[in-house]
């Protein structure tokens, strides 16, 4: 079982360190590494997923590549052999890091919902609402959603729960125009990721990004569309009404249900079952969204 720490010692100053990702200092850029770490209900697990970085890393490569053309990100390269010397000493590097752009974060989380899934099914069975949107009644678990819906959580560190906040709170928060652009690029991101993503036999069922501020401009930053931050669905495998079999982490949510854990340490380790199965449908998602063999 995987339960090992992670070689990951890199001697530059550790800027921040999150529950998948540890991001390094390089003075006017940053390092970002996505480590095998698999985190859920606020909380690491101490088991790791083998290869899941370099998954995230693959796929945040490919939808940036995608999707420049809707709003600018914070790559700046994401090949090792291009990265300098000092850094070239650490293997474990490879294919699972990215030097970016040094942006001030803007600290909501973007939440795009195209499908009613998750908490927002939670909360539209007891208000009929999400995050404040009142929605068609008489929706079923997994329904697709009459439009993408933008829905806003706050963006809490050590171990707090993120809370929904409605469109307005996040005005007060961000600022209306920031808001505003940021509720834009998600939609108009999340349609065309969408879109792409059906084209390959997978639905989008909801996701997440994180936005922040470069040279006064609004940029994408972190990750994006993995099985960390979406909810993919198999297309031929769909049955609204019923929760789905999904290529994303939900897997794992879903075993640490059915063990009746109650989300507070200390934090269960995973079977080596569960392990290896999260692994091939993260990278299942891989292959399937990119056409290309892991």
């Amino acid at each position: 079982m995987n339960i090992a720490v992670e070689n990951t010692s890199i001697d530059f100053p550790l800027f921040h360190s999150g529950k998948v990702r540890d991001v390094y200092d390089l003075d006017q850029q940053l390092l970002l590494v996505a480590s095998d770490r698999i985190s859920a209900f606020d909380h690491i697990l101490p088991t790791l997923i083998p290869d899941k970085g370099k998954v995230l890393h693959k796929l945040s490569m490919f939808w940036f590549d995608y999707l420049q053309g809707v709003v600018p990100n914070h790559l700046i390269t994401g090949d090792f052999e291009q990265f300098p010397a000092a850094l070239k000493k650490f293997p474990y590097l490879a294919n699972r890091s990215m030097i970016v752009k040094k942006a001030r974060r803007v600290d909501v989380e973007c939440i795009v919902r195209g499908y009613l899934a998750g908490s927002g099914w939670k909360e539209y069975g007891k208000t009929g609402t999400v995050c404040g949107i009142l929605l068609p009644a008489g929706l079923m678990e997994s329904s697709a959603l009459p439009s993408p819906i933008f829905t806003p959580t706050t963006k809490e560190e050590g171990g707090k729960h993120d809370e929904n906040i409605t469109f307005d709170e996040m005005c007060q928060r961000v600022g209306a125009d920031i808001a505003s652009k940021i509720r834009d690029i998600s939609l108009a991101l999340y349609i065309k990721a969408s879109v792409y993503a059906e084209s390959r036999g997978i639905i989008l069922a909801d996701t997440k990004f994180e936005f922040g501020m470069y040279d006064g401009k609004l940029i994408l930053i972190d990750e994006i569309f993995t099985p960390d931050s979406s909810r993919f669905w198999e297309q031929e495998l769909y049955k609204p009404g019923i929760a789905q079999d999904s290529l994303d982490k939900q897997f794992v949510r879903d075993y640490l249900e059915s063990i009746a854990w109650n989300k507070q340490p200390p934090v269960p380790s995973l079977p080596e079952k569960v392990v290896m199965r999260t692994r091939e449908k993260y990278i299942e998602a891989y292959t399937k969204l990119t056409g290309k063999k892991f």
